[in-house]
């Protein structure tokens, strides 16, 4: 009895040791993943090690445009949420018959220089829209393209007025859905809608506070009507996931909208071919394809337009490598092409 009663007191006591020693390691670990993401994003060893890497293929630095932000803020940036998994079987894939002669690189500010907005490096500043930004700039370059207007579209329309059926807004959406919205409500002009107001600040860019902007839908300038100032999408698709589907898409219809995953190391991209090297995963970005092309290495590589200002990166563009689906980059490729609707009032005005 007496050796019964020993046995389940012991047992007891590595009971009480263990849940001591769990709720001391869980919370250990929570204070370590709060140090973490209270820490800098910029880290001068990970510059190093990727400076000193033999086969990174790109260059890192300490990029200003990150240089108050702490893990925390920059994850933030990262909102591009997964999609459900039935809108994704409910959205057409797109693939291009092999025919097509494709040029060995290809750079769309080149292609169509008339375009102002390819070239057009924006900002998201605090908020997590890169999945609103990279939507809204490849429907406003396919305009140009497609019927030859110089328009940049309003990416705060998509932020505050799609709702839930995009995401969170500032706290993250589906790119796939930014297209339907397009479709199906239309997008006002940037000028009509703009990002940030004419101090530069009050709208969601400014302030780490991150608030998603209110769906007002009346134009700044009280001369222009908002409704009138909608553009349109024929459609929304995805592309394979085959470079050569995602290039002849590119190369015959303009941008696309690509997400990918996004490493410690990323934000200290200065040139070059990025692939990870190092660095914990942090989110989920997107931003705009707008060409390829192969370095003096020999390494094929997709050219991107970040909207992380031009302080960032190469002048606010990087190049990522091309043909492996790094850092899932083929996966997730949307677009659309635009409507006439509304153009003929335009052009008749």
């Amino acid at each position: 009895m007496a050796s019964s009663h020993f046995h389940s007191s012991l047992s007891l006591l590595f009971l009480v040791a263990f849940c001591f020693l769990h709720h001391h390691q869980v919370y250990a670990e929570e204070q370590v993943l709060k140090f973490k993401l209270n820490a800098d994003i910029l880290q001068e060893s990970i510059v190093r090690h990727v400076n000193e890497h033999p086969h990174a293929g790109w260059k890192a630095a300490m990029n200003p445009s990150f240089s108050n932000y702490s893990v925390s803020q920059f994850k933030h940036i990262l909102g591009v949420k997964q999609s459900p998994e039935k809108d994704l079987k409910s959205t057409p894939v797109l693939s291009h018959p092999k025919s097509l002669k494709l040029p060995k690189s290809f750079d769309a500010r080149e292609a169509w220089p008339q375009c102002i907005t390819i070239g057009t490096i924006l900002d998201q500043g605090h908020c997590g829209s890169c999945w609103a930004f990279a939507a809204v700039e490849s429907l406003s370059d396919r305009f140009c393209i497609h019927y030859n207007m110089n328009i940049s579209l309003s990416v705060n329309d998509l932020l505050a007025c799609c709702g839930f059926m995009c995401g969170d807004g500032c706290d993250g959406g589906y790119p796939i859905s930014a297209w339907r919205y397009f479709v199906r409500h239309g997008v006002v002009t940037a000028e009509c809608d703009p990002y940030f107001d004419t101090d530069g600040c009050s709208h969601p860019g400014c302030e780490p506070a991150y608030n998603t902007p209110k769906c007002v839908r009346h134009c700044v300038d009280k001369n222009q009507i908002w409704r009138k100032s909608k553009h349109y999408g024929v459609n929304a698709y995805r592309i394979k996931k085959d470079p050569y589907d995602i290039m002849a898409e590119v190369y015959k219809n303009g941008p696309v909208e690509v997400d990918f995953t996004v490493y410690e190391d990323f934000a200290h991209y200065k040139s070059g071919v990025y692939k990870h090297i190092t660095g914990d995963e942090l989110g989920g970005h997107a931003v705009k394809l707008i060409g390829w092309g192969t370095s003096d290495d020999g390494e094929d590589y997709w050219l991107l337009a970040n909207q992380w200002n031009r302080g960032w990166g190469d002048d606010g563009y990087f190049k990522i490598k091309r043909g492996t689906n790094e850092c899932g980059i083929e996966e997730d490729v949307v677009a659309g092409l635009p409507s006439p609707r509304n153009i003929a009032r335009e052009a008749s005005i």
